[in-house]
């Protein structure tokens, strides 16, 4: 496993995750939430600590980000929406939906959009750790 060598590197992650998830939110729906600006940020961080950790297909990462992410998007979900009435998004005329706030259309774009996200935090590591391979 390769360590974390540079300071900020995390940081720089994590904002890139954040602006990429809160530009798409903004480009496919017209608005976002700084919420989702925080999921993208870890979400990314997590692609990104898995890109350089696991061995594992591009397909099997992504599929475990977008279990993180949809776990992070129900518990997100519970808080924002439920508790906070701060109604960010509802998901409630989905088929399948868990309270509203997850479902599995979603997942599948999660998966998706992990794939990429896989790709960006390699491009990002190599800026980091140009002399190892990903």
């Amino acid at each position: 496993m390769h360590g974390i060598k540079q300071p900020g590197e995390y940081a720089a992650v994590f904002l890139t995750g954040f602006f990429l998830y809160a530009f798409l939110e903004i480009a496919g729906r017209g608005r976002t939430h700084w919420s989702m600006g925080i999921l993208g940020g870890a979400a990314l961080c997590l692609l990104y600590r898995m890109e350089h950790s696991l061995q594992e297909p591009l397909l099997i990462r992504a599929l475990l980000g977008a279990m993180f992410v949809t776990a992070a998007e129900f518990t997100a979900g519970v808080i924002d929406n439920l508790i906070m009435g701060w109604k960010v998004w509802d998901y409630s005329d989905q088929p399948f939906n868990l309270l509203g706030q997850i479902c599995p259309l979603f997942s599948c774009i999660w998966v998706l959009l992990c794939c990429f996200g896989c790709r960006i935090a390699a491009r990002i590591y190599r800026q980091y750790h140009p002399a190892e391979d990903v």
